[in-house]
């Protein structure tokens, strides 16, 4: 290598980080506030009150809907309220497959577990379609989606490598900032950003390919198994093996009450423990009653307890563990989707992840900042290519988080009967980016940097205002009953509104001071060439 391995891989690492900057930037951002998307999805629903319910009480009104519902049906299950993820107590049905070998109709509700009625909001994408645009992407076939990220997340780990491959004083970084020094103080955030969170940028990125590793390395299955929906069917029964179930009989017979298991599962597990309850085929004699516990540890399998539902007999304890591979798989996924986090954890999570998308941002800006010098001594100005690459900077880095701002705005806003309400919120956010994307256009990039970070630190610093003029859920209301579900949504949109505060004015000082400076730099060239 002509210029070395080290300058080899500073290459490497600069150009395959910009190629696919944006996109990672994207999925960063979406992908960080996925960690919070059961809190998103309550504040987006400002009708639904908080679940008081007892466990029995949620057993009770989720079977008495479930045999109003779905008679007949092989298989019920009941998710009951007090996790996080599981905010309300939520029913589905699979009803048996039909004559012609098509699936079953299959039905879920949301429940009032205190009265059993059907829980209705107003229609929103919430947390869970901002979760889902991080793989998917949103308007893309989800066969394509899969592979952009997965070739743009294989960018990012190349990148991490690399990076770490051309800091020679990577831990001396984390101490480093040097303020007011242009282009070097660009690269100081951006090491620090970098090394700050590294094992969590490594572990998420390569967790993140393991999500879909079926998809990328498809012939590597292939090889075992062969090709055709046959074979894939087999691979797939042979890893995610479950134990063998009872079929049905054929021989109807009442189902015992689950309370008395509900009390078996709670002395083993404690009080709380319990994240929902499977019923095999109920109403028949071969009927069985899954319990299965809340997950407290990266391994997305959890224990559980099968029960025989016609006696109510305890008939086997099952413990989380599986195969070797499978662990490894499965835990990289914990790991990866963080659902096992406690709220101290969670925020960690997601701290971490803002790190991310930073560490991505400041170093696409410094690309820009790098080059703008050279790029403003040509005759014609800047090339094509720069313009856009500041274009794009401009309008993702912030026009993106302006852009959620607006999917937030649109759920408080858009008419409550509005027909697709929750795909418009979608839209308007996606308008909204769009509008930003283009803001080069009319304004200059260096202007456009000022006006749109100040209009990001508006419309967040609104939006708690938004929310008290629409609901009776505001913030100070918030605080006294101790909602902290609202008043955190609340205080995380004013701290972020302050956050694009802070740096639309540092951003606006340096041009000041800059151009202040340029009157100097160009009286000491004068008098330079005089000589």
């Amino acid at each position: 290598m002509k210029n070395g391995f080290r300058q080899s891989m500073s290459w490497v690492h600069t150009w395959g980080g910009l190629t696919v900057g944006w996109i990672l930037y994207f999925v960063f951002l979406t992908g960080t506030l996925g960690y919070f998307d059961t809190e998103i999805d309550r504040w987006m629903k400002p009708e639904l009150a908080p679940e008081t319910a007892s466990v029995q009480q949620s057993v009770a009104m989720g079977m008495q809907r479930l045999e109003e519902k779905a008679q007949g049906a092989e298989r019920w299950l009941i998710s009951l309220p007090g996790n996080r993820d599981t905010p309300h107590l939520r029913i589905f049905w699979q009803m048996p497959e039909n004559a012609d070998g098509t699936p079953g109709a299959r039905g879920n509700e949301l429940l009032d577990a205190k009265t059993g009625d059907a829980l209705s909001g107003r229609a929103t994408g919430g947390g869970q379609t901002l979760y889902r645009m991080h793989y998917s992407l949103h308007y893309i076939p989800a066969s394509i989606s899969y592979w952009i990220v997965g070739i743009c997340s294989m960018f990012m780990l190349v990148a991490i490598i690399t990076g770490v491959v051309i800091h020679k004083k990577i831990f001396k970084d984390i101490f480093t900032f040097r303020s007011q020094k242009g282009q070097r103080s660009w690269l100081d955030m951006h090491n620090l950003l970098s090394v700050s969170a590294l094992p969590f940028h490594f572990m998420i990125t390569y967790s993140g390919l393991i999500f879909f590793v079926m998809t990328y390395m498809y012939l590597i299955v292939a090889g075992t198994y062969g090709v055709g929906k046959d074979a894939s069917t087999t691979f797939f029964n042979e890893f995610f093996a479950e134990s063998e179930k009872t079929g049905a009989s054929g021989t109807p017979a009442e189902l015992a009450e689950l309370s008395a298991m509900v009390a078996i599962a709670e002395s083993q597990w404690g009080a709380g423990q319990i994240r929902f309850l499977d019923i095999d085929h109920p109403g028949d004699s071969n009927a069985r009653v899954n319990f299965a516990r809340q997950m407290d540890s990266p391994l997305r399998s959890s224990p559980e307890l099968v029960f025989n539902g016609v006696t109510g007999e305890l008939l086997n304890s099952k413990s989380a563990t599986t195969s070797a591979p499978h662990t490894v798989y499965d835990t990289f996924l914990g790991l990866h989707e963080g659902l096992f986090a406690n709220i101290g954890l969670r925020w960690l999570y997601f701290f971490s992840g803002l790190l991310g998308t930073a560490m991505i941002a400041t170093g696409m800006i410094l690309w820009s900042v790098k080059r703008r010098p050279a790029q403003l001594k040509k005759a014609g100005g800047p090339d094509f290519g720069y313009r856009l690459v500041e274009s794009l900077n401009l309008g993702t880095v912030v026009g993106l988080p302006i852009a959620v701002a607006a999917y937030f705005w649109a759920n408080r806003l858009l008419p409550l009967d509005l027909e697709n309400r929750a795909q418009w919120e979608v839209h308007s956010m996606f308008i909204v980016w769009l509008i930003c994307l283009l803001c080069p256009l009319l304004r200059p990039v260096q202007k456009g940097w000022h006006e749109l970070l100040w209009i990001a630190a508006a419309v967040y610093c609104l939006l708690p205002v938004v929310n008290g003029l629409t609901t009776d859920r505001h913030l100070i209301n918030s605080l006294k009953e101790n909602d902290w579900i609202f008043a955190g949504m609340d205080l995380t949109f004013i701290a972020a509104g302050l956050l694009f505060a802070f740096a639309a004015s540092r951003l606006q000082q340096g041009a000041k001071r800059e151009s202040e400076a340029a009157p100097v730099r160009r009286k000491k060239n004068q008098v330079t060439e005089a000589y």
